[in-house]
Formats: C-alpha cells, structure tokens, sequence
C-alpha cells in the first residue's frame, strides 16, 4: 500500500469560506507566534523548545482574552501547525533546509483535517464546524473503498480553493521492459535520451513573462491596502498559476511516458542549488524545473517497479567519448558537438552526454561500480607511483 494525494478544486459557499479563510487565519498565528517563542528562547537562554513546549503554549493562548477565537475554530488544524514548524526545525537542524520563515497573509494558506475533524460520507467530505459538504468538482474518482486518512484544504494567492485527500492505495507494478535510458537535461533540449531524441524546454515562463510584467507594473501603481491593487494582486497570482499549471501538465506528461517506456532510468544528480547562483543561467535553469523533472521521475519508478539510478554529478558525461572512452581537457558550453582527437568521432554534446550516463547507470544497477572521476584519477597516480618505484636506475 502507497499513500497517495489526489487534488481537486472545490467552492466553497459563503459560510465555508468565511470558516475556512479563519481557520487559516488562527493556524498561521500559532504557527508564528511559536516560531517566535522558539526563536525567543534560544536567543534569550540557548533553550530549545520543542513540540510538547508549544502545544502546551497553545492551551494558555487559548485561555487569553485578546485570543478567545481560537476556540470558534477545530483544534486539530493548529496543533498539526505546530507539528509542520516541528518538521521545520528537525529539517534545520539536519542541515536539510533553512530557518523556518514566518507565514504572510498574502501567500495564501492552508489548513490541514486529520480524520478526527471531518467526516468522509456518501462520498462527500464534511469538515469539522461545517454542517454542509464541500462542493468538489471530482475530475477524477477515489479508488474503490479508499477511506482518506488526511485532507488539506489549501487558498492560492490567485485565489484557487483545492482539496488535497491523502489515501491509501496499492499501485500495481507495470510489466517489465527491456529498455533502459540515459537522460541529460539541459535548457535549449529539456532532455536528450541516449536514443538520440531530443524534448524540446517548453519555457512557459518565458511565454508569459511579458504579461506578467504588465501585471505586476499595474500592481505597483495601485495604491496598499486598497480594493483595486486586491484585484492586481489576483490577477498577478492567476499568471503565476498558469505557468505553474502549464509546467507541471508537461513534465508529468513526459515522465510518466518515460517511465512507461523505460525498466531502467539513469540521470545526473545535480546541484540545482548551486547552479542557480550563476546569473546568466538562473532564469533559464529555474524555468526549465530540473528539480521536479527528477522528483517525479524518482517517485514514479519507485511505485512502478522501475530502477532509478542518479549518476555522481562529477562524471565527466560530456567530455568523454562514447566511442573510445577519451577524456577531453576542456568543453565550453558554447561548442555543441566536437570531434575526438583519438577516434575522430563526431559528437553531439547532449546526446552523446546521455549515452555515457546510460553506460554508466547500467554499470551503477548492476555492480555497484564507482563512477567518480577523482577516484579513479586517484588510483591511476597510484599505479604510476608503484610502477616507478619498482623500476631500477639505470647505472
């Protein structure tokens, strides 16, 4: 059994959303006014201050005058609040993330319903302090006899209400292929798979950058905290969703059909991070979503039953050639296709890329074989180092 989110937008009626827009509004001031004690005492006292510590804040605030609306809420949001900053902060504290940041009104929100604050029935869902069922438009069904576990009610700052309902479902494994591929990502090719394809980057925030230039101009002229520049902000956030609909339609359209295809997957690990930092190549790296092409492609073979291999990202995969194995000293990204000064091959950079990815996976999945080039340099200088000491001077 796998759990699994399915995401459906719904309306909510005028009481819902005055409920629900509360509930968001009480669960990010726990949330906040927590991050704050914890921040507080740790700075004050070295004091860390955990879960349990805030969870028993909640009770007091509760208590206080100045915050007697957190009762007209369900409980069970704000505590799982607490429980997300509780994430945070173990994430932090592994190295895995930054400082948790305080929620903003403007961002949106969420709320999160464990099965103790709503009612799955008749195939509607009742929230807690709800009397009537959310109106979701089911563009898709549950699978037959899945009880949710978890249900996420989330506001876009375009103003989009969705459902998340987190289920239990077993996902049956696809039947083996005899194919494997190699993929190198890039800009101007999204992909290039060592059978010599190349997908095209559909750069759909580069298609909409000049309308939301215009939108965000027009946002800036209005006037804060008027009616017209709510409106503006709006129709900015509607762009934003557009672009990140239209991306993450394409890349689930082109993973799953890799998938499909494919019994085995190897691609770079690479450090988006780091890349970015690059400003000639921010923008073009942060439309192309390396990160979610390989997170989808990652889950995805887990529950299908593929293999998923991710290459050390120091493998000289586009110096090397595929024919001979010859390393080249320098590749500049400019030169897309060169020749080998030991075998006169032709190459195309990206495909042949690809090829050497794939060679290297299948070598990874099947030997567990190490690929990085330091330590193989390593241990030819090695070799020379014995060589040389056992040869004689010659007298």
């Amino acid at each position: 059994m796998t759990q699994k989110a399915f995401k459906y937008r719904f309306y909510p009626t005028p009481e819902q959303e005055t409920l629900l827009r509360q509930t968001m509004g009480c669960t990010r001031l726990v949330y906040n006014r927590a991050l704050a004690a914890r921040t507080q005492a740790w700075y004050e006292d070295q004091k860390r201050v955990g879960y349990i510590e805030t969870s028993a804040m909640l009770t007091n605030w509760k208590k206080q005058d100045d915050l007697q609306f957190l009762n007209d809420v369900s409980s069970v949001p704000l505590q799982q609040g607490l429980r997300h900053l509780q994430t945070a902060f173990s994430n932090f504290f592994a190295g895995r993330a930054k400082y948790p940041n305080f929620k903003k009104k403007h961002n949106g929100g969420n709320a999160e319903f464990t099965k103790a604050a709503f009612k799955f029935r008749d195939g509607q869902i009742f929230l807690a302090k709800s009397p009537t069922p959310l109106a979701i438009r089911w563009s898709r069904q549950l699978p037959q006899g899945a009880e949710p576990s978890t249900i996420t009610v989330k506001l876009s700052p375009s103003g989009r209400w969705t459902v998340s309902i987190l289920v239990d479902v077993e996902i049956c494994i696809l039947p083996k292929s005899t194919s494997s591929i190699g993929i190198d990502l890039g800009i101007t090719s999204l992909v290039a798979l060592s059978t010599g394809e190349k997908i095209a980057n559909p750069k759909r925030f580069k298609a909409k950058k000049a309308k939301l230039s215009k939108a965000q101009k027009a946002l800036i002229r209005k006037q804060k905290g008027s009616n017209n520049r709510h409106k503006a902000r709006l129709k900015v956030g509607k762009i934003h969703a557009e672009i990140s609909d239209a991306r993450n339609d394409f890349l689930h359209k082109l993973t799953t059909r890799l998938v499909r295809e494919n019994q085995t997957i190897a691609i770079e690990d690479l450090a988006v991070k780091n890349m970015v930092k690059n400003k000639k190549l921010a923008f073009s790296i942060s439309d192309a979503s390396w990160a979610e092409l390989v997170r989808q492609l990652e889950y995805k073979c887990d529950w299908y039953g593929r293999t998923f291999v991710k290459i050390d990202r120091w493998f000289p995969s586009s110096k090397r050639c595929g024919n001979c194995g010859y390393i080249v000293d320098k590749l500049p990204l400019n030169i897309r296709e060169w020749d080998c000064p030991k075998c006169s091959i032709r190459h195309d950079r990206d495909i042949n890329a690809s090829k050497n990815i794939l060679a290297a996976g299948l070598a990874v999945s099947v030997c567990g074989a190490n690929i990085r080039p330091d330590s193989l340099k390593a241990e030819g200088q090695l070799q020379k180092t014995r060589k040389g000491k056992k040869q004689k001077p010659k007298s």
